[in-house]
């Protein structure tokens, strides 16, 4: 990772001090996997989260909103396998009861517990089974049940997707962990994806906020698998303050550093739920530079990661540059056709916007990567942004077509 002062470490959720967590088979999925995690501090912690633009917004979502009103939180339940979505009145009483019968089994306020769910739209929650495994899970919290976190909450995911990391802060060692879910239905404004990001940083709740949106701006919103943007999706920051270090305010001493470590964990995860698409061979990397303004370069990098031809090609290791050109034409950005430069990796394909004789093989080469790098350059202004996605593969349909039986 590139930030200063910051390196990696093994774990996730539970890497920062006074975090514990569990994940438990209740039965809600089938073939005994993981379905029900509890994400818990042992003292209150500041907290920020971060939503789904869908108008269909889950229960769980509505519940959690409510209880971070106030930027407080001691604990995240989650299941996998039913989103609690569409279900009216039903839905929202059962997320509430998620939350009710957590806080009952770690002896904390209702108000403090975070809900989540993820899995089919429209299907009831079995409660008395999620009420087993959160009374299950509340048992069985460890530092060394992160990883089992991280898999309850997985749903059509491949692999877990963890993370951890640690700097030095006001002579203070600061850890952050994270982990997350997602392979489906990824779109910009986020989509069937969950984050949960904890730390023992002592940081200002609005100060958190803050740093949360602009990560997620710069990481899970530019992301795309097909296009589909889910009910469930959120991001969320716990910071409980055990490190000691002196507060993080916006503006303040150790603002940036924290803020770009933030910014650097939810990039990472961001890669890999788009490396991890469904049925996905390759990781997709999308390059802008040059644009009039940040939100042209977001539009033309989006546009290009996100078109199903140019997918299609980069899984069928076909280097049509035209359909790069094509989506960054639709793209809404401020573009000048006559100055656009198209890169495959470090192959020159198009200059000033007209296709050029290049190596055929070495295209071939770099398409057979697991990781394909696109870039463009808009030579128009001093703006950049990265977009990642993933090939659109015969395997995608399949996933999809039988998904709910």
């Amino acid at each position: 990772m590139g930030v200063k002062n910051m390196k990696n470490i093994s774990g996730g959720v539970t890497a920062p001090q006074g975090f514990l967590a569990a994940g438990v088979a209740a039965g809600i999925r089938k073939k005994g996997k993981k379905d029900v995690a509890i994400v818990y501090s042992k003292v209150p912690a500041t907290c920020a989260a971060v939503y789904t633009t869908n108008i269909f917004k889950a229960a769980p979502l509505k519940v959690t909103e409510e209880h971070l009103a106030d930027g407080i939180a001691q604990a995240m339940v989650i299941n996998s396998g039913i989103a609690n979505a569409c279900m009216g009145k039903d839905g929202m009483d059962s997320a509430k009861k998620m939350a009710e019968i957590t806080a009952k089994a770690l002896q904390i306020k209702t108000e403090d517990v975070v809900v989540a769910s993820t899995g089919l739209i429209g299907v009831p929650l079995p409660m008395e089974t999620i009420e087993k495994g959160i009374k299950e899970a509340a048992k069985v919290l460890a530092v060394e049940g992160g990883t089992d976190a991280s898999e309850a909450i997985m749903t059509t995911d491949l692999v877990k997707k963890e993370v951890a990391v640690q700097l030095e802060l006001g002579g203070k060692v600061v850890t952050i962990g994270a982990m997350a879910k997602g392979s489906g239905m990824i779109h910009p404004n986020m989509a069937t994806m969950l984050g949960f990001i904890t730390t023992d940083a002592a940081v200002e709740a609005g100060c958190l906020k803050k740093i949360l949106k602009e990560a997620v701006n710069n990481s899970f919103n530019m992301i795309s698998v097909d296009g589909d943007t889910s009910t469930n999706d959120m991001v969320v920051l716990m910071a409980n303050g055990l490190a000691q270090n002196p507060v993080i305010t916006v503006g303040g001493e150790y603002y940036g550093e924290f803020a770009a470590a933030i910014n650097e964990i939810c990039i990472t995860l961001a890669k890999m739920i788009a490396k991890d698409g469904e049925g996905a061979t390759k990781l997709i990397e999308v390059q802008v530079k040059g644009a009039l303004t940040l939100e042209d370069a977001r539009k033309a990098a989006l546009a290009i990661c996100s078109s199903n031809l140019v997918k299609s090609a980069v899984f069928g290791e076909d280097a049509n540059w035209g359909r790069i050109i094509t989506a960054l034409g639709y793209s809404g950005a401020e573009v000048d056709p006559d100055k656009v430069d198209v890169y495959l990796g470090d192959l020159l394909m198009a200059k000033n916007g007209t296709g050029l004789s290049f190596d055929e093989e070495k295209a071939g080469r770099i398409l057979k990567e697991k990781e394909v790098v696109i870039a463009v350059d808009l030579k128009l202004g001093n703006f950049e942004a990265k977009s990642w996605g993933c090939d659109l593969s015969y395997d995608y349909v399949k996933i999809n077509a039988a998904y709910r039986t």
